[in-house]
């Protein structure tokens, strides 16, 4: 089935009842009791920061484990499953020395999410997930210096419009933006589809 396919798929479904998405991916891999060696896996061992915590990376370092988990959510009944990449932009992989991973941790997010979905044996769409960065373009983070900012927009679009591209590549259906803290944000994430010209580059709802 084509992304197309899917898209018009998914307006009839949504025409006829309430989909379900998925829930809390954190928590969930709080129950393997991930340790920094699992986190860094092979790939990373020799990586020169700490690790543990980049939910973000188990998509490259962890893939079974993202993938059961995908697995878990959709045999609950999920019909909307998110790809696992709430903190992935290269803003907030900055934080891990992580930035040049982006591209590949939005991608295999999305793979692994797609095939999770096709293997469902009914109707399941992806979503790609934008959260937020770990810096706020509302506020200054410096009480003292109200009109500081530690980024600026110009910063935020590209790092947005490099994870969505990435998405689509790796096969989404449709884009969700999550957990807003800054009123800001929104404005950032939603960049990509702002001129008609994006807009029809960019076959994502």
């Amino acid at each position: 089935m084509t992304r197309a396919d899917r898209i018009s798929a998914l307006h009839n479904a949504l025409a006829e009842r309430i989909l379900i998405l998925d829930g809390a991916t954190g928590t969930m891999y709080q129950r393997y009791g991930l340790g920094e060696a699992e986190y860094r896996g092979e790939a990373f061992a020799n990586h020169g920061q700490d690790l543990a915590g980049d939910n973000e990376l188990l998509t490259l370092t962890q893939p079974t484990i993202v993938r059961e988990v995908h697995d878990a959510f959709i045999r609950a009944g999920a019909d909307i499953i998110e790809t696992n990449t709430f903190g992935a932009t290269r803003i907030a992989q900055a934080d891990y020395g992580l930035e040049d991973e982006v591209p590949r941790l939005n991608f295999e997010a999305a793979r692994i999410a797609r095939e999770a979905a096709d293997a469902a044996g009914r109707p399941c769409w992806v979503a790609g997930a934008l959260g937020p960065t770990n810096r706020t373009a509302s506020l200054s983070p410096d009480v003292n210096d109200p009109g500081f900012r530690n980024v600026n927009f110009d910063q935020l679009v590209a790092a947005y419009e490099e994870a969505t591209l990435a998405l689509i590549d790796g096969g989404v259906d449709l884009i969700l933006i999550e957990t807003i803290f800054d009123t800001l944000m929104p404005r950032r994430r939603s960049s990509p589809w702002r001129t008609p010209s994006k807009r029809a580059a960019l076959p994502c709802p």
